[in-house]
């Protein structure tokens, strides 16, 4: 049992920093009507979180690699614990949103240094268990944020879905001392804080941009503005990191077709797999009625079927060929999105989501565990920190990316249904709307224009979760066939030691 105890201290910490990145969203209605949010402010709740998780964690990688993956992981979860805190007693939005980029930086220092801890800690089929058992928990998590934060927000106070990570960070922390060692010694070299900073501008004027668009529009200067200004940002980071000896992260690894599909994999499967939770839970809560548990006990069927596949098939999976698993796994996704698109019109219900979200559980799933592996397994091991760093940047910076731009998709659609019906200011509406106002306009509509504006707001509501999934449809299954093709084997080649995945002693046989 306690040779398990270092998967148990991992799995914990990203069990708390993946359940954060989504247990808001069945809380966001209460946060509207306690803190009195706006639309902006309620989308910048989830992506401060994401933005600096996903912008950081290429740098707490490095990091890791320079004083210790064990040290930065320790950090990490202290810094989350004492911004949780400052989350679940912020006074207004803006305390909130600024504690929630904090306690994102904390999940980088985490995160970024997971996969290099499980290679430390673990070799051949035990290895394969490991991986697989964090694929589940990982594939699980963010589903399982959801039903989490409805419980609590229900039952308690939706600050409660901050607080309670302080026991949590606490136990993970005793553990880190028993349970974690550093299995070799740092790499020697500078930070590279130049890098750092021009990748995270870079991140965080995209999604700046994104969210703008959303409010102000495609016309707007200031959306084209931060566009090239991140533009700008990215190809200094190019510069800087193609000419400093202590790179955070090695441009060379762009010639590896696979290592580009994996950074794709990452990015997309969780656009495509976890953003459409945002408005499916608005929807549920604030057109639909129902409450923050109900909503969140939606996503079930997806944490129950990735959880499943991950734990049953993450130890068969690893090193099998890659571009097949996370190709299927995507296409999955990609399904399962599209069938929800399908069931989801008219006057449909909660129950049209479930097959959809099983198929795209499944996805996750297949995908998940085997994303980590092979990235490790494509850089010498000293890097590790490094590669898994990159992976997982991409997947943050996919649920920021997609919180934004699937917003602008509802939105649109809706206002599209509203202006059809000759709602007045249908562009106002759809964006009360899609952040949660519903029963907010409801009141403050006159008493004989209410029933006319009620079965405005469910037609305008359903036609937008519709046009969020089948986009996100869409994105899975071309990038499960850009996954494949970019992974396929290019011939009968011998691959090299960096190329060459862990082989199991079960996969040996």
């Amino acid at each position: 049992m306690r040779r398990w105890l270092p998967l148990l201290t991992v799995c914990l910490g990203t069990f708390m920093l993946l359940i954060d990145v989504t247990i808001v969203i069945v809380a966001l209605p209460d946060m509207v009507d306690d803190l009195g949010a706006s639309f902006g402010a309620l989308q910048w709740v989830i992506d401060a979180y994401a933005l600096a998780l996903g912008a950081l964690v290429l740098g707490a990688g490095s990091i890791g690699d320079r004083v210790g993956h064990r040290r930065v992981y320790v950090v990490g979860l202290a810094l989350f614990a004492v911004s949780s805190l400052m989350c679940g007693l912020a006074p207004n939005s803006g305390v909130l949103i600024a504690a929630r980029a904090i306690q994102g930086v904390g999940a980088a220092a985490m995160f970024a240094t997971t996969f290099a801890l499980l290679n430390s800690a673990y070799a051949g089929r035990d290895r394969g268990s490991a991986y697989g058992m964090w694929g589940a928990v990982s594939g699980a998590s963010a589903a399982v944020g959801p039903i989490l934060g409805g419980l609590l927000t229900e039952g308690a106070s939706w600050r409660w879905i901050f607080l309670v990570n302080l026991p949590v960070s606490a136990v993970a922390i005793l553990l880190c001392r028993t349970a974690l060692t550093e299995a070799r010694t740092p790499v020697r070299g500078r930070i590279d804080v130049p890098g750092m900073a021009s990748f995270t501008a870079a991140a965080a004027c995209a999604t700046y941009a994104l969210i703008r668009a959303n409010e102000d529009g495609w016309s707007s200067r200031v959306v084209w503005s931060l566009l090239v200004a991140a533009a700008l940002l990215l190809a200094g980071f190019v510069v800087i990191e193609a000419r400093t000896r202590h790179a955070m992260f090695d441009l060379t690894l762009l010639r590896n077709r696979s290592f580009v599909a994996v950074l794709l994999a990452g990015l997309l499967l969780t656009f495509a797999a976890f953003t459409t939770f945002t408005y499916t839970s608005i929807w549920l809560q604030s057109v639909l009625g129902m409450s923050p548990l109900a909503a969140g006990l939606t996503g079930l069927p997806l944490s129950v079927t990735a959880f499943g596949v991950s734990a049953v098939l993450g130890r068969v999976l690893h090193g099998r060929r890659p571009d097949l698993v996370i190709g299927a796994g995507l296409l999955f996704v990609g399904l399962g999105s599209l069938l929800t698109a399908a069931l989801v019109h008219g006057a449909a219900g909660w129950p049209s989501l479930l097959p959809g979200l099983a198929l795209v559980g499944v996805g996750v799933g297949l995908a998940t565990p085997i994303l980590g592996s092979v990235s490790m397994s494509l850089v010498p091991v000293e890097r590790g920190g490094m590669a898994a760093g990159a992976v997982n940047t991409t997947r943050q910076l996919g649920f920021a990316f997609g919180i934004a731009a699937l917003g602008s998709v509802f939105t649109a659609r809706a206002e599209s249904i509203l202006a059809g019906r000759g709602i007045p200011d249908p562009t106002h509406v759809a964006h009360a709307i899609a952040g949660g106002q519903t029963p907010g306009l409801l009141r403050a509509a006159p008493a004989a224009g209410r029933q006319v504006l009620d079965s405005a707001a469910h037609a305008a509501g359903v036609a937008g979760v519709q046009a969020t999934f089948a986009v996100a449809g869409a994105v899975g299954v071309i990038a499960g066939l850009l996954v494949a093709v970019l992974m396929r084997p290019a011939g009968p080649r011998t691959a090299t030691p960096a190329e060459r995945p862990p082989v199991t002693e079960g996969a040996a046989r």
